[in-house]
């Protein structure tokens, strides 16, 4: 009797200890994939730095002509290093053509059993209007019904929304569409709220106006009362 329990505990023992190296082998296994990708990314992110240093000698020269067209002497104190600081400032503010929203949430997507309803609200953000080359800032909303798989958006969406020339719209169904082929989930929802500065400073100068866009998927598009509790849950303080 005692040497049949002895082996039954040695059976159990040995189902656990294949268990845990299982997981062992994954955990690897993940890791050794991650440590590759951010080798790939980093290499991929030194050979676009190189590509911008090579291109900053036009953009300033793009710059200067700029200034002269509109009657300044770049030749003067205020002005001699402004071509190479707005060359840099350009770069800056469109390094999103560097990755896309796909390669930034692939990055950060998690297995979770959750099913209830994911927002992330009041992101702040700004990017440059497509049309007039200034900016547009504001907050960005988003909620989601998860399937099996969640991801972290605030940082991530900071690091993306700012980087390239668009329009509101545009980035609005950009955002949804990404997260929801992303994760799979059961719905998508979007809201946008930005203040574009082409609309304050020219045109119409309407200092108070502010543009909301929104995109729904899924069950936010198809059910009201989901779309209804998202929309409570962020006008909630």
């Amino acid at each position: 009797m005692e040497y049949r329990a002895y082996t039954g505990m040695n059976g159990l023992g040995n189902s656990k200890l294949v268990t845990d190296l299982q997981c062992l082998k994954e955990f690897t296994e993940l890791s050794v994939n991650s440590k590759k990708a951010a080798v790939q990314r980093n290499q991929e992110t030194s050979r676009k730095e190189s590509e911008d240093e090579s291109r900053l000698p036009v953009l300033e020269a793009a710059y200067a002509t700029i200034l002269r067209g509109i009657g300044e002497d770049t030749d003067r104190q205020g002005l001699l290093r402004t071509p190479a600081r707005a060359a840099k400032a350009m770069q800056f503010l469109t390094k999103g053509y560097h990755e896309s929203v796909y390669d930034i949430l692939n990055d950060a997507i998690f297995d979770e059993d959750h099913d209830e309803m994911v927002i992330v609200k009041d992101i702040d953000m700004f990017s440059l209007c497509e049309h007039h080359l200034v900016p547009f800032f504001g907050k960005v909303h988003i909620g989601y019904l998860p399937n099996k798989k969640v991801v972290g958006l605030s940082k991530l969406l900071h690091d993306w929304l700012d980087m390239c020339p668009t329009v509101q719209e545009r980035l609005t169904k950009q955002i949804a569409t990404a997260i929801s082929e992303a994760l799979q989930p059961t719905g998508v929802v979007v809201i946008i709220e930005a203040v574009h500065m082409c609309m304050i400073m020219r045109g119409v100068q309407k200092i108070n106006s502010q543009t909301v866009t929104s995109t729904m998927l899924g069950i936010f598009r198809e059910d009201h009362k989901t779309r209804e509790e998202f929309l409570a849950l962020v006008k909630s303080k």
